[in-house]
């Protein structure tokens, strides 16, 4: 059967607009289309592919459970998801683990348990949650609605209630709305979707604060930020708070879909048998993968080797923006890294996307000012240079046309 991108335009619903190329094979940080075409991998199919393609670890992880047993329902447990689950609570603040899918079960699954122990603990008044402007979530009615992005989430009926939005990095907002019937409060430690944003110190401890004198939940989104992405393993861990409840999925599974929220034991009670659950989570061959996964980026020397590789591309980035004077700023941490557009070029990020992608480098965007970096933890610092000259060059194209 010939595939094409025309088949794509017959047989799937219209919801994306993929690129005409069709990768087909990858290797570490480079990628091959069906033409055979070469690309430098900087997107890591958005911070997902944390050792790149095929990673040697997650194939023989992968290889060896598939020879052994793929899925069981939830009425029994595995051997992987135990050790997966040990070694997240080894690692984490946390003391119970639950397996989802996706980023955006793991955020639902954090959010119905935050309503459930608020109902438990103080009664069906304390329902409200907030959130924070461009923030996202995830896709289900309820994710996509606390995400703080209306264009996600209007047009499909009346929305969930009780949810509040606040200004990230603005504190006095955060006030302005808690109160004692507020059961959680939900962010992302850096902002990803909605331009790469960093928390201040003052905010995020301020956050702490506020939840803790009105009794509300802390919700950490880290689907993005977690395993590696940002030098330490979680996000939270270098920002000097503990959230109450942590998600974490894209790059847990290197590739392969599985997702966790994390919790404490006493949070974690309020999730009692038959309240949620999900067909496919802690599915052993997910976890076998995951395991391998985890215990190859959680250590001294991938972690520390995040911080160099930002270095490099920060340095590369900057010495793009000193020939052709297109950015405002280099955001984020680790390789969750931001350029913004300065004010000649705004909204064009998606055109330094796809003439990225012309010249061969795969790169994101986060809005439509901000060209986004999240290539794998481990990239070669050979390919890093090859991206970034690539890079250059589409950025030369475009500001010479």
């Amino acid at each position: 059967m010939k595939v094409s991108r025309d088949l794509f335009d017959q047989v799937m619903v219209p919801n994306y607009a993929p690129a005409a190329i069709i990768p087909v094979s990858g290797k570490g940080s480079r990628v091959w289309d069906q033409n055979g075409k070469e690309y430098v991998d900087f997107a890591g199919g958005i911070a997902v592919s944390c050792l790149g393609h095929c990673h040697p670890n997650l194939v023989n992880a992968l290889q060896t459970q598939s020879e052994k047993i793929w899925h069981l329902s939830n009425v029994m447990t595995n051997e992987p998801a135990l050790r997966l689950a040990s070694k997240l609570c080894a690692a984490t603040f946390a003391e119970k683990v639950y397996f989802a899918n996706s980023g955006a079960e793991a955020n639902e699954a954090a959010l119905k348990l935050a309503r459930r122990f608020a109902l438990d603990n103080y009664g069906a008044e304390k329902d409200q949650i907030i959130a924070f402007d461009k923030a996202f979530h995830g896709r289900t009615f309820f994710t996509v609605t606390v995400g703080g992005q209306a264009a996600y989430s209007d047009g499909f009926g009346p929305k969930p209630g009780g949810i509040s939005h606040a200004e990230y990095n603005n504190l006095a907002s955060l006030e302005a709305l808690i109160s004692d019937k507020t059961c959680a409060v939900m962010l992302e430690p850096l902002q990803g979707e909605g331009g790469v944003i960093s928390p201040t110190q003052e905010f995020i401890k301020g956050v702490r604060a506020l939840c803790d004198k009105h009794n509300a939940l802390m919700i950490f989104d880290e689907v993005q930020t977690g395993v590696g992405r940002t030098g330490h393993l979680y996000a939270y861990q270098d920002l000097g708070v503990t959230p109450d409840i942590l998600t974490t999925a894209k790059a847990l599974g290197g590739g392969f879909p599985i997702a966790a929220m994390l919790t404490t034991t006493e949070i974690a009670k309020h999730l009692k048998i038959g309240t949620h659950g999900s067909t496919y989570g802690g599915n052993a061959l997910a976890c076998a993968v995951a395991e391998a996964a985890l215990d190859t980026v959680n250590t001294k020397a991938v972690l520390d080797g995040v911080s160099q590789r930002e270095h490099v591309i920060r340095e590369g980035l900057n010495a793009i923006n000193a020939k052709f004077d297109i950015f405002s700023e280099i955001r984020g941490k680790g390789l969750l890294l931001g350029a913004a557009l300065n004010k000649k070029y705004q909204g064009r990020a998606k055109e330094f996307l796809m003439a990225a992608a012309d010249i061969g480098v795969m790169c994101l965007i986060a809005g439509p000012n901000v060209i986004r970096f999240t290539p794998s933890l481990v990239i070669e610092l050979e390919d890093i240079q090859l991206g970034l000259e690539r890079f250059e060059q589409a950025v030369a194209n475009i500001v010479n046309s």
